[in-house]
């Protein structure tokens, strides 16, 4: 990289964090994890819970030739905007050949205004769902006094979102209660998609497909390091629950990712899960279930502020063979400050918008080399 390309991506993304920051840090339809590049140069009860809106007069559940999946979004009113936004733009370069249904998850109910536009933009099958209750808000055996001790440090310390519990919730939410949603319990697979994000190519094919034909549990487009303030006991915890469970930690894995020393420390690298294309089944599974569990009673997720893009993707790395992991090279995406642009033939096969020279793989803080050098 020359050195003016470099300080113009580094004032860029300085930019666009502080464009970030200026949001509310009651926001939680946006990305579960951003890297300071300061830190890394330096190294209810019987409640009615959702509406279905089937597409009229056709039943897409029929269709053999789909996957047995859906999209995901996790989104309040407030975000009606980006995700029209994000979701006309999946109809425009994928859904509008395969017509997968949306899920929608709240934890306040969404508006006539919110589902009504959903509705204008897209003839797949739509459900509205409300978060139950105890699987969002802090939990009571929290130590309030601990966790606000936390938050105002961390408020300090200027880490993103480290004086907000609603992103917290939402961490906690995205890392071991969403698979368990009502609405989620008959699919199999699912792409979470966010407000704001851009779609940059078609698809000629279906990632759902890649991933059931090929046994994949996770997909992913871009990888990063963690912000290590967030999460200084994490991998102690990891440790701690591989020692006790050594018996669920699958031959084959992908240790190396996320670690250079065998698993002694954890070199802060993780797949950006604001887009994740995954296994509902593995989630669900006995072994990641366990792995949640142990990690949410540390507390980590309100005494720091345990992201689920780390959490995730220790899960996937530990819990399922290497090969399971799949990067959607052909998938163009970004989600501000970052962005994959498939390149060669692959960015001319998919049509795609984006300029080939703005990549983000092989930037200095991208660890999309270290997933090449485990395979």
């Amino acid at each position: 990289m020359t050195p003016m390309r470099y300080v113009i991506l580094v004032l860029a993304i300085i930019i666009s964090l502080h464009f970030i920051l200026s949001f509310s840090h009651e926001d939680y339809g946006r990305a579960t994890s951003i890297t300071r590049l300061k830190e890394q140069l330096k190294g209810s009860t019987g409640q009615k819970t959702y509406d279905s809106y089937p597409a009229p007069g056709v039943d897409y559940s029929s269709n053999s030739e789909r996957a047995n999946a859906t999209f995901v979004l996790l989104a309040r009113n407030s975000d009606l905007k980006g995700i029209v936004t994000s979701v006309k733009q999946n109809e425009d370069r994928f859904n509008k050949q395969y017509h997968y249904p949306y899920v929608f998850l709240n934890e306040e109910p969404f508006s006539d205004e919110f589902k009504n536009m959903i509705l204008e933009i897209t003839s797949s099958q739509v459900e509205f769902g409300l978060i139950p209750h105890d699987h969002w808000f802090q939990p009571d055996w929290i130590d309030e006094m601990k966790a606000s001790d936390a938050r105002k440090q961390m408020i300090k310390d200027q880490v993103i979102y480290g004086g907000s519990v609603p992103y917290r919730n939402m961490c906690r939410f995205n890392s071991g209660f969403f698979y368990r949603h009502e609405l989620l319990a008959k699919y199999k697979y699912y792409w979470r998609i966010e407000p704001d994000v851009t779609f940059f190519c078609d698809l000629h094919y279906d990632p759902f497909k890649v991933m059931q034909d090929g046994n994949k549990v996770y997909g992913f487009t871009i990888s990063l390091y963690e912000y290590p303030k967030t999460i200084p006991t994490l991998w102690g915890a990891v440790k701690e629950f591989i020692g006790n469970n050594s018996d669920l930690i699958a031959p084959g894995n992908a240790m190396s990712f996320i670690s250079d020393d065998n698993g002694e420390t954890y070199n802060n690298c993780h797949f950006w899960s604001n887009f994740e294309i995954g296994d509902l089944d593995f989630w669900r599974g006995d072994a990641y279930s366990k792995f949640f569990e142990f990690l949410d009673k540390k507390g980590g997720f309100y005494y720091e502020r345990w992201g689920d893009a780390p959490v995730h993707s220790i899960g996937a790395a530990l819990l399922a063979k290497k090969e399971q992991i799949h990067f959607f090279n052909d998938i163009g995406y970004r989600h501000n400050p970052f962005q994959h642009c498939p390149q060669g033939d692959s960015h001319h096969k998919g049509q795609c918008w984006c300029d080939p020279k703005e990549n983000f793989d092989y930037e200095w803080y991208s660890c999309l080399k270290r997933y090449d050098a485990m395979l």
